[in-house]
């Protein structure tokens, strides 16, 4: 006789470690978890993931209505998303492009991995050498999934040092030093997860065209697009800029997750090869036993149905002129958000998507032309400056006091050889609006306010054991308890543009 109405809600736990023996009432149950639910962050503010968190309501009414459907059956929607995908891509003239619906850009990149790898094995079966020590490419910045595939495939990753003159990305020059005939391709990532810079695909891409003049060797290019390859085709950046795609000869298959800025939620990615040539027909299989002939490159046989048709809702409602401007708002707030943090002298961005490409542009009527190409994505430090004068204020607070505001923002250390620099970062997504951009703004100014007016023996208590930043300083005999310093605060009232001006 009360809301929850069940002995559930006072009276008796319900089981967590094993199956009980008798079932419990549905609305307890459902209340039950959806009161520990609550206690996870909001998908809107967790500003650490790229994964899209919003699909409009025609969008979900469809995923509603198919969450039954098995894509193990066969169905028009990859084969004409692959189609759609591959010319938004550069697929060429004669070229029949092949391609595969996913679970995510993870079990893509499995996929492209050992398509390259049955590739350099068959060439050198045919030339009667080993093919027992093969390497892969990529740089210390690669998201995880690819060195699963190294380790899962046995094969040697090569993972190169990424510094700050590379910008935080595969290094060319190292590139070129580390490949060798074993190597069955190079991963080159558009967007990396770290500061969202796009890697040099055309000038590896040189790199291995000159080699292979010299050697005869003919290494591959996979381009992990997992974030980038619904945004590089739409913005005015990559309108005769840097090729990256299909267009260049060497790249041979390209990966994308749709739950990214494909705008679709978690659960579909696409792997596509510019011809059918270059995925070995020994991995695909043939399934009989579905009621027809279906040919299947999978790591997955049952899979989710619903976001792929969201996938195809998506292409087919925004269409170019959708997903451009989608792409380019998101790209102007992060140059906003960047510029901003800058402006407040406390923070220094290690991202390059707001710093000009070149001068005597209109910003009134900029787009992401005028500026260094990347994903919308803010990297960002304690200024040196900063840290000087509030040596006693670490960066991972501003993270944490950030959480109890609701906002999931890492605070996170760059790849090895450059772990020393920590960074916080924030992927502006589609539904980062100017009003949410703009309080989160007032809020990291507020959290690192509060934490410079601290008083460093309160914030002890708070801020147990050093960061990465503060071993090394350590290490160097610096203290790391200076005299507190005074602070004029910034105005509450102060509106983010008039930072920027």
């Amino acid at each position: 006789m009360t809301p929850y109405s069940s002995r559930y809600a006072s009276q008796q736990e319900i089981s967590k470690f094993k199956i009980p023996k008798e079932g419990a009432p549905a609305d307890a149950v459902f209340q039950m978890l959806k009161d520990e639910l609550d206690l996870d962050g909001r998908p809107n503010l967790n500003l650490a993931s790229f994964v899209g968190t919003y699909m409009e309501r025609e969008a979900e009414a469809l995923m509603v209505e198919n969450l039954s459907k098995n894509m193990s059956d066969a169905d028009e929607y990859p084969a004409m998303m692959v189609s759609i995908i591959s010319h938004l891509w550069g697929v060429q003239k004669g070229e029949t492009a092949i391609g595969s619906a996913t679970t995510g850009s993870s079990e893509a990149i499995h996929l492209g991995g050992l398509a390259m790898k049955r590739r350099w094995q068959e060439k050198r079966d045919a030339e009667g050498k080993d093919k027992t020590k093969p390497n892969i490419i990529m740089g210390s910045n690669a998201q995880v999934a690819l060195e699963k595939f190294a380790r899962y495939f046995e094969v040697e990753a090569r993972i190169l040092d990424v510094s700050e003159k590379s910008k935080y990305r595969l290094d060319p020059e190292l590139v070129k030093k580390n490949i060798d005939e074993n190597t069955i391709g190079v991963f080159v990532i558009m967007g990396s997860t770290y500061t969202g810079h796009y890697e040099p695909v055309e000038e590896i891409s040189k790199i291995l065209d000159e080699y292979e003049e010299k050697t005869g060797n003919d290494i591959p290019i996979h381009v992990d697009a997992a974030s980038g390859g619904f945004i590089a085709p739409f913005t005015h950046a990559h309108a005769g800029g840097p090729k990256w795609n299909f267009a260049l000869p060497r790249v041979k298959s390209i990966n994308t997750s749709g739950h990214k800025f494909g705008l679709v939620y978690a659960g579909v990615g696409w792997i596509i090869w510019r011809d059918e040539s270059y995925l070995p027909r020994h991995l695909i299989f043939e399934l009989h036993y579905l009621g027809g002939t279906e040919e299947s490159y999978t790591l997955n046989f049952s899979r989710p149905g619903a976001q792929i048709i969201a996938q195809y809702y998506n292409l087919i409602h925004l269409g170019f002129d959708g997903f451009r401007a989608i792409m380019e708002n998101c790209l102007s707030n992060a140059r906003l958000l960047s510029k901003s943090l800058e402006a407040t002298g406390w923070y220094t961005c290690v991202s390059d998507i707001h710093r000009k490409n070149k001068d005597g542009f209109n910003e009134e009527n900029e787009t992401s032309a005028d500026y260094i190409a990347g994903l919308p994505v803010v990297a960002f430090r304690l200024s040196d400056a900063f840290k000087k004068d509030y040596s006693h204020v670490k960066q991972e607070s501003i993270s944490t006091l950030l959480r109890v505001k609701q906002y999931i923002i890492p605070n996170y250390p760059l790849p090895p050889k450059e772990e020393k620099t920590e960074i916080l970062r924030v992927v502006v997504r589609e539904s980062m609006s100017l009003d949410l951009l703009d309080r989160l703004i007032t809020d990291i100014i507020a959290v690192t306010e509060q934490l410079m007016n601290a008083d460093p023996m309160d914030l002890s208590a708070f801020q147990p054991g050093a960061t990465t930043i503060e071993k090394q300083h350590q290490s160097k005999g610096v203290d790391h308890v200076n005299k507190h310093k005074a602070h004029r605060p910034m105005s509450k009232g102060v509106h983010l543009s008039e930072m920027v001006e």
